[in-house]
């Protein structure tokens, strides 16, 4: 069994990781006022993450609930395709939150190092702020701090 669990792991990690260099591709071609858009949906999709039993199936609908993994990370990276400036970073926004919560507590190596690499995204969207905005945003979701 532990065989068929690290097997599902690893393809999990691969697909991930996989989304995660596209995510980063158009991250950084992201101008400056969409990354502050995007770090205030960052911080409201974590807020609201927070507040689900499971903050890793947030987005998953309920009958979803005992798979493997949740479509948050489907959903988001969907809407990361989309035309529409805003579904993208609403994509973006969830497709983060989603990973990190998956990955948090991972035992496997390459999920953990994916967490520090999702974890270094979120800071440098988070950097990308001013600090007097920050605080706006803080203020407007104090549970996103």
């Amino acid at each position: 069994m532990q065989l068929i669990t690290r097997l599902i792991a690893l393809t999990r990690g691969v697909q991930l990781r996989r989304q995660f260099k596209e995510i980063e591709k158009v991250l950084e071609q992201l101008p400056a006022n969409s990354r502050r858009q995007l770090a205030a949906l960052s911080m409201r999709e974590f807020s609201n993450a927070t507040k689900c039993e499971y903050p890793h199936l947030y987005a998953t609908p309920p009958e979803e609930k005992y798979s493997p993994w949740g479509s948050g990370t489907a959903i988001g990276y969907e809407r990361m395709k989309s035309d529409s400036l805003q579904v993208r970073l609403r994509g973006l926004a969830l497709w983060l939150t989603v990973t990190f919560h998956e990955t948090k507590d991972s035992p496997y190596a390459d999920q953990r190092e994916l967490h520090r690499q999702v974890m270094r995204t979120l800071r440098t969207l988070k950097e990308s702020v001013p600090a007097n905005e920050m605080s706006q945003l803080l203020a407007n979701h104090p549970q996103a701090a």
